[in-house]
């Protein structure tokens, strides 16, 4: 059993963060609620915790819940922000409004005489006075910006060291783990199957197993890992809405065709039309496409007779996402919401519950599946019916599907292409000339961004020569194109989806 960092969340966005850099660094991470209880915390018996940030001030009414006692705990402790403040004030320090706020990337000072160093700070309360008995390790221009009980192991920074933006912090936070928790670093993703693979099989023994498959990251690896563990066992459903990027369905079928499984494509492209014909709203589509996926995966498991157990893709966030313990519900983690009570399964399993989508990338390589399919750009479960502005018809689907091949292949042929990139078909029409003819046609925007964990993204700044070359290749090889444009707006204050 691996040794375990136990992160405590506050409300923080970047809970996630911190558990996936503990966990890079080899080292298994949980997050839990701030509100757990200290006795269950000794329970789980961590190594170390880490307080994370959040919204609130710690001094308020709307102060998240906590146990004062998790601070008498003997476990090292390192608080990041709001974790930080939440240290001050429980062990007799003041925090209150600093005189100004720091936001964004701010110099960090070290008090013995370090070099000074870049870090991501996002906060208006500070810590005004340290705990008796803590020495201030660093500070800005204006605040406290670390300090430390190294006796007791409890420690606290007001940046984020988690974040790509902070100079040397992931080896903060290794110092943490291993000079200060003593962490032998045993965290491993093949042990993660080969458990995985033992719980299925004693779990379904001789069963069928029936899987919604997506073609997505996370249900494409729940299926490779389903087939290694119950071969020949296993159904898969892939529900085709008409909706893909050129060529992934058949790309899909070809790919699980030669898995020890049964595959079922479903072309349901005309189903789903008809359904989102004369809507506009993106919400609505959203939840029209969610719903009638639901109906045919529903028809296709009635045919298939009596199957006792399903299984979905469900990761890690999802499962935080969708409030965990006593937490905010972003969004409900089922992706057949509804279906196990319906069609009578006796269990759900979801074997990639504990990990982050990294980590499920990696774990799809080590069975086998393509890079192109596990290093897939993330793609919205509607795909292209909410990249095209307006009514979704089959002539809109064509040639956005024409356009954004070309984005991808032009793309793709860099050595280091953006994070993310995809086209856009607008509802704008635009005046053009081609030949001796005046028309009146189609805008379609590129997207294209970078970034290291998609919470927050800049544009790629593309060469002009590249673009001009997708400008003219999509003018001349589309039809019903007459201009492209490219979006430069960061997330945020933008999304990196268009709707």
């Amino acid at each position: 059993m691996s040794q375990t960092v136990l992160v405590l969340d506050f409300g923080g966005q970047y809970k996630e963060l911190i558990a996936r850099s503990v966990r890079n660094a080899g080292v298994y991470s949980v997050i839990k609620h701030g509100s757990m209880p200290a006795q269950q915390i000794k329970a789980l018996n961590p190594i170390g915790i880490i307080l994370t940030g959040g919204p609130n001030s710690v001094y308020g009414k709307n102060a998240v819940s906590y146990d004062r006692e998790l601070f008498n705990l003997g476990i090292p402790i390192l608080g990041i922000c709001y974790g930080m403040q939440l240290m001050c004030y429980v062990l007799g320090g003041e925090v209150g409004r600093g005189s100004v706020g720091e936001y964004g990337s701010v110099c960090v000072t070290p008090t013995n005489g370090g070099k000074p160093f870049t870090a991501l700070m996002s906060h208006r309360d500070v810590c005004l006075k340290p705990p008796l008995g803590f020495t201030v390790t660093a500070a800005t221009s204006n605040n406290i910006a670390s300090f430390e009980n190294a006796e007791k192991k409890l420690y606290g920074v007001q940046f984020h060291p988690e974040t790509a933006h902070t100079q040397g912090g992931k080896e903060i936070i290794k110092h943490f783990l291993f000079s200060v928790c003593a962490a032998k670093g045993d965290y491993r993703l093949d042990g993660y199957i080969k458990n995985q693979v033992s719980r299925i099989q004693a779990q379904v023994q001789s069963e069928r197993v029936l899987l919604g498959l997506s073609g997505g990251v996370d249900s494409s690896v729940c299926a490779a890992l389903l087939s290694q563990a119950i071969p020949n066992r296993l159904v898969c459903v892939f529900v085709d809405h008409g909706f893909m990027r050129a060529g992934e369905g058949d790309e899909i079928e070809r790919i699980f065709k030669e898995k020890s499984l049964n595959f079922i494509r479903v072309n349901a492209a005309q189903r789903f039309l008809a359904r989102l014909k004369g809507v506009t709203e993106p919400e609505q589509k959203r939840k029209i496409i969610g719903e009638e996926f639901v109906r045919v995966f529903e028809e296709e498991a009635k045919k298939l007779g009596s199957i006792p157990f399903l299984a979905q893709g469900t990761i890690y966030p999802d499962i935080v996402e969708s409030g965990g313990e006593k937490g905010a519900v972003i969004k409900s983690h089922h992706n057949v919401g509804g279906l196990p009570e319906r069609l009578g399964f006796k269990a759900v399993i979801e074997p990639l519950s504990g990990l982050f989508k990294d980590e499920v990338r990696k774990i799809g390589r080590k069975l086998g599946l393509p890079a192109a399919l596990t290093f897939r750009q993330p793609f919205p479960g509607p795909g292209l019916a909410i990249r095209i502005m307006g009514e979704v018809t089959a002539q809109k689907l064509e040639t956005l599907r024409r356009a954004d091949a070309i984005v991808r292949e032009e793309l793709l042929r860099r050595k280091k292409p953006p994070s993310q990139f995809f086209a856009v078909l607008t509802d704008t029409f635009s005046v053009g000339v081609k030949g001796d003819d005046r028309t009146f046609d189609r805008v379609i925007a590129v997207r294209a961004v970078q970034t290291d964990d998609f919470m927050t993204c800049a544009y790629a700044p593309i060469p002009h020569t590249l673009l001009r070359k997708i400008s003219e290749r999509i003018t001349n090889e589309v039809e019903g194109v007459s201009r492209v444009v490219y979006d430069i707006t960061a997330k945020p204050p933008s999304t990196v989806e268009w709707e």
